[in-house]
């Protein structure tokens, strides 16, 4: 996720964003895996925070071609709660909620040979070159038509695993509300947002089971993520930024309880629902440019987080979500308009690289605190490089329903 992070949306891309960041996680000691005896090679990652500084810290930085386990401890971070590991642009794999304290969490991949980059958002050093020996996996043949097909369904995989982590997140969320812990439900809400920022283009259209079409009571995205201005009377308030208003604001009542309940239910439902999406390459394309229009329409003018100020690290899950889309279209893209395929990505690479000046891992969310005075001083050239992202993605949906 490079949601506090970006990506790779690699992320959820990109490698001048990549060359920016390369100094990479620590790796002091770090050389090639050993392998178990069921042949997967084994990489250690411990996530430490030593005299306010945060490390992650791989044991190997190097293996052979095949099944590759990484196993994450988080020893003592609260700054780094996940890792990715990226190539080409996509985020393949991923550990989400990943608290000081708790069991060791492993992460399998068959990986074919090349170079990889292991991100950990939050750690100082955030990204690192991991390579792997050996075979290099086979590049995408068929038809254009084929190419794009496998990329959708690529996609469709990373949309459930994001949902599926939304889910993690929100109970974190809701056992910080009930336990009246608002610090600690604070930064379980900084998590959790920027899930749904990244998928939300692909999934604002569900109703719950029977729900009236024309009202927002069964309407999942109003539940989910609905926000002041856009609040419905008959309604009423529902979902995260109900909750961000009372974290930030009155503190955790009864109601603020029930609030992270229905979220924690919604978002399950949510989830499920999304499981049946049958994309087209098309739908990838105008969901990326839609994330985009959520950062020209919310983000930038500070109104989607209006308690926690906490816009710019949407922004950054908006921008990942897109360049996830985009990534699992680029093969098929690259072979249907090769030159706008290159442009994109590079636009891609200065919006990341325009997002890591407002990196601060102390900050729930991984971002400065979105102020007025940031705001006033930086909206408009966020937004004039946003705008130069979102002209040339916008003519991809028409390239791809064409091919």
């Amino acid at each position: 996720m490079r949601s506090t992070k970006t990506l790779a949306v690699v992320s959820g891309a990109g490698a001048l964003a990549f060359a920016l960041l390369l100094s990479g996680c620590s790796t002091t000691g770090a050389g090639s895996a050993t392998t178990s005896k069921n042949g997967a090679a084994q990489v250690k990652v411990t996530l430490t925070s030593d005299g306010g500084t945060d490390a992650c810290k791989l044991d190997a930085t190097t293996a052979a071609a095949g099944p590759v386990t990484f196993t994450v401890a988080n020893e003592s971070s609260t700054a780094i709660t996940e890792i990715e590991l990226l190539s080409d642009q996509k985020i393949i794999g991923e550990k989400e909620n990943l608290a000081p304290g708790l069991t060791p969490s492993r992460l399998t991949l068959t990986l074919g040979g090349g170079t990889y980059q292991v991100y950990c958002p939050g750690a100082e050093k955030e990204l690192q070159d991991f390579t792997v020996t050996g075979k290099a996996a086979a590049s995408p043949t068929g038809s254009i038509s084929s190419i794009l097909q496998k990329g959708t369904d690529g996609y469709r995989d990373y949309v459930a695993g994001v949902l599926a982590d939304m889910t993690t997140a929100v109970g974190s969320l809701q056992t910080a509300v009930d336990a009246g812990d608002v610090a600690g439900a604070q930064r379980a809400y900084a998590l959790a947002r920027p899930f749904y920022e990244k998928v939300e283009s692909d999934v604002d259209g569900f109703l719950l089971p029977g729900a009236d079409p024309t009202s927002n009571a069964g309407n999942l995205d109003y539940l989910v993520d609905m926000r002041a201005s856009n609040l419905d009377p008959a309604v009423g308030w529902s979902g995260f930024h109900a909750i961000e208003r009372d974290l930030w604001t009155t503190g955790i009542t009864d109601q603020t309880k029930k609030y992270a309940a229905d979220l924690v239910t919604n978002v399950a439902q949510l989830a499920k629902l999304a499981k049946g999406i049958d994309y087209k390459p098309e739908d990838l394309a105008n969901g990326a440019a839609g994330l985009l229009e959520e950062v020209q329409s919310g983000k930038i003018t500070g109104e989607e987080e209006l308690y926690s100020h906490t816009d710019i690290s949407d922004f950054a899950a908006n921008v990942e979500g897109a360049q996830q889309a985009f990534a699992y279209l680029q093969p098929g893209l690259a072979k249907i308009d090769a030159g706008l395929t290159k442009q994109v990505s590079a636009q891609f690479d200065k919006v990341n690289a325009a997002l890591d000046a407002y990196r601060d891992p102390s900050v729930p969310g991984g971002y400065r605190i979105y102020t007025d005075e940031v705001r006033a001083a930086d909206a408009a050239n966020l937004s004039r490089i946003v705008q130069s992202l979102q002209t040339p993605l916008s003519k991809i949906a028409e390239k791809v329903a064409t091919a």
